[in-house]
Formats: C-alpha cells, sequence, structure tokens
C-alpha cells in the first residue's frame, strides 16, 4: 500500500494505492496531517489504485472529513472500482462525500 499527498494551493489529492486497510492507517493520516485544513480547501482522495477497503479504512476517511472541516468539508472520492464503490455506497458514505 502507498499513500502520496499533493498540495496545490487549496487542492488537496491523497493517492491510495493497493490495500486500504488498518496497517494504512500511520501513513495515510501523515500524508494529510501538514495539508491545509478547513472548509476552503478542497480535498480529493484518489482511488484509482485502489484494490480494497476495510471498515478501519472508512474510518480514516471521517477522520480526514472531521480534519478537512466536518460538514462543510470539501471531500471527494474518486476512480473507485466496483467493489470499492459498492462498499462506499453500502455504507453511506455517497452522503458525506462526492464520489465520482
Amino acid at each position: 500500500m502507498s499513500v502520496t499527498c499533493n498540495v496545490n494551493g487549496t487542492n488537496v489529492k491523497i493517492s491510495i494505492s493497493g490495500r486500504f486497510d488498518f496497517s494504512s492507517h500511520k501513513e495515510f493520516r501523515e500524508a494529510y496531517r501538514n495539508a491545509p485544513s478547513g472548509s476552503d480547501n478542497e480535498f480529493t482522495i484518489d482511488m484509482s489504485g485502489t484494490e480494497y477497503v476495510d471498515s478501519s479504512a472508512l474510518g480514516m476517511m471521517l477522520l480526514l472529513r472531521e480534519h478537512a472541516g466536518g460538514d462543510q468539508a470539501r471531500v471527494s472520492i474518486s476512480g473507485c472500482r466496483k467493489e470499492v464503490r459498492d462498499i462506499l455506497i453500502v455504507s453511506n458514505f455517497d452522503k458525506l462525500f462526492t464520489i465520482s
């Protein structure tokens, strides 16, 4: 699993490849920890290379949403494989994130 973070002004893009599970917790948190937070910023989680997500990964995305501004946060999830997208939809993440 690898996580990269690119910041371009107010846009923060986090790319995840491989399995996104509890073993990724520290790496994922470190990726956005120093990124600007607040509702003026737009966060994108690029999951085009993500093969698998578990419940701890869902929790990590919720923590990112809180870092990004909570209910006022602009966080989108992009590039999901069908299996990953299905997990996000069943978990009602489409109500908290923009999924494309």
